[in-house]
């Protein structure tokens, strides 16, 4: 074994995933896997989705990996800290990479890793795992999208590795790696059916402030028609899942392309039931009629606030008007539509907050989903509250989402508005649900009355 790609995420560890039960594979890291497969390496994959980490240490003793290559996000930092100090006994250099090592590249070096991989990874770590077998001593110097300590203890930093142009050229996740079928057990036998995922895109164009690019940058760079309908048709044919999940950062982003992936699919009579995330914006009327005719059943969209002011504050480049007007679009076709609404950002007022349980009721989504704003470092909105953050753990206890922002209102205030704008939209929808009832009921006797004249009017003129 050339290397060991580890996902340090445990579904043991996620009391709020264990309660919804949709667990998804590690798509970042499978890609790196069929990467390096194809230039010839010799890859083991660990994903601790359905592990534990003994047997990560098992993993370790059994094939003593020269190189361990671990995915990390805000979810798994705990975890894969301790796993950093798991490797390093078991001799092999570590190497991070995902979206939490690069702004906090310093103080994963200072917990173990040998090097941090900043931005895409599948060409940096290729030209790692040559110069980590080699001996010369610059080797690293020369790799672009690096973070590593020299000899003197100076950390280093190389020049941005460039994109990848052509994702086409690239090998499908290697999903045959881990053990797939257990997502589609899970699925299964909480849901009903089993859920596939994939992506046809990388990156996100936009600009959010509280969004971390750290992987993909500001960038979005699609697959080829051709080539997601062809691994659409290999999932359904070597899994058989019930479901897909596109897990675009912004799936439909590109009109002409989703128009011409909906004719595909319909060509090759391919057509699954799906959820995606997308932005209001990009759904028109034949958006929403190549959704319907993909198959979606479900649209996420990132409501965020129903007030103006924030959404600009914020830089989402998107109208409320907007994310109404493709909510009702969507519905009317029979395609659900959750939105996600974010609590706390820097500068929100209580009318916003009124604002947004306004347009709740108005828009009407079939669920919402709330979160309290969080400052990822290296993010415009991390930058814009840095002078007011506090910290109330050391870093290798804690993540962005544990950071107190100064000022803001404390937890007990946004678990009560949590509560408070669930139980508005609630007492509004009883009560349209109420009113509309009354109104069938009274239309119901009027048809009733009128069909009961018509027939005595039939019998007398008999």
């Amino acid at each position: 074994m050339d290397v060991l790609l580890a996902h340090a995420y445990s579904l043991a560890e996620d009391a709020a995933e264990q309660r919804i039960m949709r667990p998804h594979p590690p798509l970042g890291l499978l890609y790196l896997s069929s990467h390096l497969k194809r230039c010839g390496a010799s890859v083991g994959v660990f994903d601790g989705t359905f592990r534990t980490t003994s047997d990560f240490e098992a993993v370790l003793r059994r094939h003593r990996p020269p190189v361990v290559g671990l995915s990390v996000n805000l979810m798994t930092k705990r975890r894969a800290l301790a796993w950093i100090t798991l490797a390093r006994a078991a001799g092999a250099k570590v190497v991070v990479g995902g979206p939490d090592p690069a702004p906090y590249a310093a103080e994963y070096l200072s917990a173990g890793a040998d090097v941090v991989v900043v931005g895409e990874g599948e060409r940096t770590i290729e030209a790692l795992l040559t110069a980590l077998a080699g001996s010369d001593a610059e080797a690293l110097e020369r790799i672009e999208g690096l973070v590593f300590a020299r000899p003197d203890g100076a950390i280093a930093r190389t020049a941005p590795r460039a994109l990848i142009a052509d994702l086409d050229a690239q090998p499908w996740p290697d999903r045959e790696a881990i053990d797939l079928p257990a997502y589609l057990r899970a699925w299964r036998t909480r849901h009903g059916a089993g859920v596939a995922s994939l992506i046809t895109a990388r990156g996100c164009p936009y600009t959010c402030t509280w969004c971390s690019r750290s992987v993909f940058g500001v960038s979005h760079r699609r697959r080829s028609v051709t080539g997601v309908a062809d691994e659409v048709e290999y999932l359904v044919e070597r899994y058989r899942p019930d479901r897909l999940w596109y897990a675009d950062d912004v799936f439909a982003i590109h009109r002409t392309w989703t128009l011409a992936y909906a004719d595909e699919l319909a060509r090759r009579r391919l057509r699954l039931p799906f959820e995606c995330i997308t932005r209001a914006e990009r759904i028109d009327d034949s958006v929403a009629d190549a959704l319907v005719s993909l198959g979606c059943s479900r649209v996420w969209i990132g409501s965020e606030s129903g007030s103006q002011r924030l959404l600009d504050a914020m830089e989402r480049r998107v109208r409320v008007d907007q994310i109404h007007d493709a909510t009702v679009r969507l519905r009317r076709r029979g395609i659900e539509v959750g939105l996600f609404v974010m609590l706390g950002f820097d500068g929100e007022r209580f009318d916003d907050l009124r604002a947004t349980v306004r347009h709740l009721k108005r828009t009407s989504p079939d669920e919402f989903l709330t979160t309290v704003a969080y400052p990822i470092k290296g993010t415009p909105y991390h930058a814009r509250v840095a002078d007011r953050l506090r910290a109330p753990a050391p870093w290798n206890a804690r993540t962005d989402r544990d950071l107190v922002v100064t000022g803001r209102p404390g937890r007990r205030y946004y678990d009560f508005a949590r509560r408070w704008m669930t139980g508005e939209v609630a007492r509004h929808r009883h009560w349209q649900a109420g009113r509309l009832g009354a109104a069938l009921r009274a239309a119901s006797s009027a048809v009733v009355g009128r069909v009961g004249m018509a027939l005595t009017s039939h019998w007398v003129q008999r």
